[in-house]
């Protein structure tokens, strides 16, 4: 049976670096696992009103449900002011709700933070994983996954360069081994 990851991506840009290094990772992925590209331009800002209303928006009714339906997650992000870009942290706000009701409980997840930075996003690596603590989202802690001076990384193709392939297969693989080992049946 094949197993759906979602990709998250938390820059919403076209020529989005996290873009490029989460469809790089997806073909690194083995033949019974599908990425699931989730497209967060169309969620509206969270407004609990709305959820206690009954009156959820489409768009967050279809993000909810979507959800639902993977496996395991894997988030891609930027760090904006030192921390995750507003349209991710609004997709972590928009899935847990209602209260009680949360799609990314117990759903093994991965971390990449992408940079053209030498910090490599570790601030906004860190804050998403904060969140994901409260979500109850197992998150795989080693190997790392922070990704910096990201344009030194892609060759005058557009593609990731061999040596950060390399060390993306290890992030899949540990990643593949830790999801199945914390799938829930």
């Amino acid at each position: 049976m094949t197993k759906k990851i979602g990709f998250f991506v938390g820059s919403l840009r076209k020529d989005s670096y996290n873009k490029k290094v989460a469809k790089a990772l997806a073909e690194l992925l083995p033949d019974n696992y599908e990425a699931v590209f989730v497209d967060l331009a169309p969620l509206e800002i969270y407004n609990q009103d709305l959820d206690d209303e009954g009156t959820p928006t489409a768009a967050w009714t279809a993000f909810r449900e979507q959800v639902k339906t993977l496996d395991a997650v894997a988030f891609f992000t930027p760090e904006y002011n030192r921390s995750v870009p507003a349209v991710l942290k609004n997709a972590l706000d928009v899935g847990s709700r209602p209260y009680g009701q949360s799609v990314w409980d117990k759903k093994p997840g991965l971390v990449v933070s992408v940079s053209p930075g030498a910090i490599s996003g570790f601030g906004a690596n860190h804050h998403l994983r904060q969140s994901l603590v409260f979500l109850n989202v197992p998150t795989l802690q080693q190997p790392e996954a922070y990704i910096g001076n990201i344009a030194n990384l892609i060759d005058e193709n557009g593609a990731i360069v061999e040596g950060t392939r390399n060390f993306l297969q290890v992030i899949v693989d540990a990643f593949i081994k830790f999801a199945e080992a914390n799938y829930q049946v």
